[in-house]
């Protein structure tokens, strides 16, 4: 019996691997990219004031991964510019969205339980990105590990990475915003999968690439999609990261809080300073008032 459901999850498993993900899956990868491009402040402005500029943000939120990907791989970072239908795809998206009469489209995929299941086909989009990028690193260089991890990393979020770039082209500067320095979810969530996928390529995790891509794309189908109906933030790898990063990183936090303490303890014990010193004039015309009271 339980060879009987390994064999048919295997099968599950398999057949999933082998969707194809154009268009259906791709348009909604695109619809969801770019409704969190016309949620960036000022972006609606920008598509009136020069429709250009915001067609190439928005091809960079769709594309943004594959150029990066290309880039690290010494290929054309226009080479997948040439799929025509993919690109027609993502303008006719990108019209939709943002010059639709009365916004219907936009309202219509904005919709909560429609951007669900729009956000959940993207994560299907987003894994089969991050294999794909790793196997295709892999074939390039056999042994080059770290180029796997790299090239199915920028796969699965190359958008975000890209994002200091892609904010010069709507006139905003925001280093602060960062995604190195402040990694979102899927950020993490991708480069925790490229290990994954890079282990399994390089034969050091005993789990088939099919199954590896069933369970990883469940996995963000469910986080992705609890945090967007809930509205959060909080990244699912918190409590375990809370819990390893100062074993082996230290706390960065704490160093601080005891440093600002004990500056503020310093104060609070330190006596008070002396009274001024008078000068040899105030205390002669002390002298002078003092008799002069004796002497009424």
């Amino acid at each position: 019996m339980e060879l009987a459901g390994a064999l048919q999850l295997g099968e599950l498993a398999a057949a999933f691997a082998a969707l194809p993900v154009f268009p259906l899956f791709d348009t909604a990868y695109f619809i969801v990219s770019i409704l969190y491009l016309k949620y960036e402040p000022g972006a609606v402005e920008m598509s009136r004031k020069s429709p250009f500029a915001s067609w190439l943000c928005a091809m960079l939120h769709c594309f943004g991964s594959y150029i990066l990907a290309d880039l690290l791989l010494g290929e054309s970072p226009i080479h997948y510019f040439s799929n025509n239908s993919s690109v027609i795809l993502a303008t006719a998206v990108w019209y939709l969205i943002f010059f639709c009469p009365m916004n219907l489209f936009y309202k219509c995929v904005s919709f909560l339980p429609m951007k669900l299941i729009f956000v959940a086909m993207k994560e299907v989009v987003r894994v089969r990105k991050i294999a794909a990028g790793v196997h295709h690193a892999h074939h390039r260089y056999h042994h080059g590990w770290f180029i796997m991890m790299a090239t199915g990393w920028v796969k699965g979020s190359g958008v975000a990475l890209m994002s200091n770039f892609e904010q010069l082209l709507r006139g905003v500067w925001k280093p602060e915003t960062n995604e190195i320095l402040h990694m979102s979810f899927p950020t993490k969530a991708s480069l925790y999968g490229t290990v994954l996928f890079t282990l399994q390529q390089t034969h050091w995790l005993p789990i088939s690439e099919a199954n590896l891509i069933f369970f990883f794309t469940m996995f963000m189908i469910v986080c992705k999609v609890f945090m967007t109906a809930t509205h959060s933030h909080a990244s699912p790898f918190a409590p375990v990261e809370g819990f390893i990063c100062p074993v082996f990183f230290g706390s960065v936090s704490s160093g601080h809080t005891s440093h600002h303490d004990q500056h503020g303890a310093s104060h609070e014990v330190s006596p008070p300073p002396p009274p001024p010193v008078k000068s040899k004039e105030e205390l002669n015309e002390g002298t002078r008032k003092r008799k002069a009271k004796k002497a009424e």
